[in-house]
């Protein structure tokens, strides 16, 4: 029995189940030629399907690891990985944009970006895009489209039923060319993120100041920024219980009991933070720290900042690394009926 034979057994198979197949992924030639195996079969025994079955489940279990398997793929695959200017490049090369076919360089956008479609284009274009792109995908992107703008969207989709091919090719192109290259940007990171990494390493006071400035003149940016920095203060509040032992473990002993000795006698903010360290390391371990802070009696502010400075940073680091991730304050804020505090 042939390899397309067997192929052509397992198909069968398949679909009997009920299964759904994304066979158009296939080159035309392989649809045809299954398509024309699968015309010439008609009765198969038993004993032929289950060897067949075993057979094909043998050489899957085999399987160590899938790849794109065509230059297409490796394209699509490691496009967001590569420098922009390269990655526009490739793109243009995929043998459907050769072949006129622009439109999986619009389906493979993020869904920000064809949010901005959603938004900036004609309702008649909107219309089409969301009607070529997957189920799911266009789900999320309605989803996330204002009401209003939404509803004109999909009632321009009971439009789309008469336009020609030749039109939606050219709407693709038109996308492809206006949205699929990612704009040059001069930084890496949002101004949300730089903002917040440059607050982190100020001194409270020049933070405090600064975000009473931005919160008078932009209140959602401030509002950005404020979860954006990760201070002494918030550790009670976004750091896992469970993740505290490590994020103590590499700093210097002497500096955890300064910070320790500067929280316990801070503001209710600096206390909890403090207590919340204590709280979720060894009772042996936050007895002598505990102790030891006692001890250390009033902490000078400048030695204080520096020693919750340098906790802040080792939590940081870690979580840049990726070993831990912090608590979503917004979702922080939510009350076990997953409604949003007033």
């Amino acid at each position: 029995m042939t390899r397309r034979r067997k192929a052509a057994i397992i198909i069968q198979m398949l679909l009997e189940d009920g299964n759904t197949l994304s066979l158009g992924q296939l080159p035309e030639s392989l649809q045809l030629q299954l398509t024309d195996e699968l015309g010439t079969l008609r009765m198969v025994d038993k004993a032929t399907v289950d060897a067949v079955a075993q057979e094909f489940t043998a050489e899957i279990e085999a399987i160590g690891l899938t790849a794109p398997g065509t230059r297409d793929g490796a394209i699509t695959a490691l496009a967001d990985h590569l420098s922009p200017v390269l990655a526009d490049t490739l793109r243009g090369q995929l043998e459907s944009v050769r072949n006129g076919d622009h439109w999986p360089l619009v389906i493979d956008l993020n869904i920000e970006r064809i949010l901005a479609i959603m938004q900036a284009e004609s309702t008649a274009i909107c219309a089409v895009t969301l009607s070529k792109l997957p189920v799911a995908k266009a789900a999320e992107v309605l989803r996330r489209t204002p009401g209003e703008r939404a509803r004109r969207i999909t009632y321009a989709m009971s439009q789309t039923e008469d336009i020609a091919p030749d039109a939606v090719r050219r709407i693709g192109m038109a996308l492809a060319q206006d949205y699929g290259s990612p704009a040059a940007l001069a930084f890496e990171k949002a101004p949300v993120q730089r903002l917040g990494a440059i607050l982190n390493s100020t001194v409270t006071d020049t933070r405090e100041d600064v975000l009473a400035g931005l919160t008078s003149e932009d209140p959602d940016f401030a509002s950005n920024v404020r979860k954006a920095i990760f201070t002494f203060k918030d550790i009670a509040q976004r750091v896992k219980p469970t993740d505290i032992p490590n994020c103590i473990r590499n700093v210097d002993g002497d500096v955890v009991i300064t910070a320790i000795a500067a929280g316990l006698g801070g503001d209710k903010a600096l206390v909890a933070s403090a207590e919340f360290i204590l709280g979720n390391i060894s009772q042996r371990m936050a007895g002598q720290l505990r102790e030891d802070a006692e001890e250390r009696g009033r902490i000078k502010k400048a030695d204080a900042e520096k020693a919750m400075a340098e906790i802040t940073t080792a939590i940081r680091e870690m979580v840049d690394s990726g070993v831990i991730t912090l608590i979503d304050p917004d979702a922080a804020n939510e009350n076990e009926d997953g409604k949003t505090d007033e």
